[in-house]
């Protein structure tokens, strides 16, 4: 059923893209009365989201009748290899939702356009420097990040509460070695402190990672990038598998999940805690049986801080539209604050601007809002951002040695081999 759905999502988008661009005489996304007809590909999905996107297209599109945005929906299921099709087909959208770790190849590729002299100085200066950096390819620009979610712990509040663990905050978060302590003081008849769901399980074990000062990728003064694998790299995983080896406080049979995969358990008592992305509170509000109560909770700390990386969801311009700054000023006009806050609250996310964070109906106690916005400043772009390759790696290296490793099937020493020696025979033929 899912692969058919995805299909139709291809189908329904091709479709729409075609018609978008045969709307105008001279085939070049413009009316035969002169209005600009601009594509925009949007990736929501959860129905606030999908609405918040569309009302904002609605009220663009009442207010510039000269410029007109027609809006296609797209799926984060299958969307680089739409996207890679679309480039190569012609038929690329004007204005393209995705995240910037999808973003690479694409910018080095010549696909997206360089976005540096088309935005306006309100928006490049609202964004911090490091949201930026994960759009930043070489000298250009290639998206602009403006929702990013990081990782929370989302725990049972009454589990926690009869417990007498200590309860941690941002400004005092459990470490590491803390956390691997509770997660075990959690255990009991039936029920394990942690689930990690880890059937994708490289984003989260890098990302994580830059809390113990983890980098995995290492950039040299030529420009080319290496793997090596420190002594930060491996406290993350090492947490997880003697938690779920040792410890026995993590259930082993989560690992193969998905995230939403783990709610059932973590509602019914059986996983006092769940890291997860920060929007999955939108599901736990909803699924959540009547009178159940939870908390969020910031990840553990190492020598990092509360550090991690990110990789913010990102709108980016077609290098072959013929309208680029039209569609620059859709973007800006998007992501103007009070629209950033619609976009974040619609995706349970947080948004990258300044002002907009700075909302005052981001910081309020409920559904863990306060908590998440309160880890902002420690978001990094995710470690593998910008390298050329990393899909493959991802794919072929490194996701196969992380579930092996995590299970017990191999050990540290495999892992590392594995990750650093295969990994960069995959980044070698990248930099050539």
């Amino acid at each position: 059923m899912r692969r058919l759905r995805a299909v139709a999502t291809v189908f329904a988008t091709a479709f729409a893209l075609l018609l978008s661009g045969c709307s105008g005489d001279d085939g070049g996304g413009t009316d035969g009365d002169g209005t600009v007809r601009l594509s925009f590909q949007s990736l929501a999905w959860q129905k606030e989201s999908v609405e918040a996107n569309r009302q904002l297209v609605r009220e663009w599109n009442a207010g510039h009748p000269d410029v007109q945005v027609d809006y296609v929906q797209g799926s984060w299921d299958n969307v680089h290899d739409q996207l890679l099709t679309s480039f190569e087909g012609g038929e690329a959208p004007d204005i393209i939702h995705d995240a910037s770790d999808d973003l690479a190849d694409f910018a080095y590729g010549g696909y997206l356009a360089d976005l540096r002299t088309l935005l306006p100085g309100r928006l490049t200066e609202d964004i911090p420097e490091q949201s930026w950096a994960t759009t930043t390819f070489g000298d250009g620009v290639y998206g602009v990040p403006f929702l990013q979610e990081p990782k929370v712990l989302i725990a049972n509040k009454k589990i926690l509460d009869s417990s007498g663990v200590r309860i941690p905050t941002p400004e005092e978060p459990w470490t590491w070695t803390e956390f691997r302590q509770v997660t075990a003081e959690l255990t009991g008849k039936g029920r394990y402190g942690v689930a990690w769901p880890l059937k994708e399980p490289v984003s989260v074990t890098l990302n994580l990672g830059l809390s113990a000062g983890g980098q995995l990728f290492h950039r040299g003064a030529d420009g080319k990038v290496a793997i090596r694998f420190d002594e930060g790299d491996g406290v993350m995983p090492r947490t997880v598998r003697d938690q779920v080896g040792s410890d026995g406080s993590a259930a082993r049979t989560a690992l193969g999940m998905g995230g939403s995969d783990t709610l059932p358990g973590f509602f019914g008592g059986r996983y006092a805690m769940v890291p997860l992305g920060f929007s999955y509170r939108q599901q736990v509000v909803e699924q959540a049986p009547e009178g159940f109560e939870w908390t969020v909770l910031p990840t553990p700390s190492g020598s990092g801080g509360l550090a991690q990386g990110v990789s913010p969801q990102t709108l980016s311009v077609a290098e072959e539209s013929p309208h680029k700054q039209e569609a620059a000023q859709f973007i800006d006009f998007m992501l103007r604050p009070a629209n950033m806050v619609r976009l974040a609250k619609g995706d349970w996310m947080l948004p990258t601007g300044t002002e907009a964070l700075a909302d005052p109906a981001l910081h309020v106690a409920e559904n863990g809002w306060a908590t998440g916005t309160s880890l902002a400043r420690a978001l990094r772009p995710a470690p593998a951002q910008s390298v050329r390759g990393y899909p493959e790696w991802k794919d072929k290296v490194a996701t196969p040695a992380l579930q092996e490793y995590y299970s017990g099937a191999i050990g540290a020493e495999e892992l590392e081999k594995r990750l650093v020696d295969d990994g960069n025979r995959v980044l070698d033929r990248y930099q050539r």
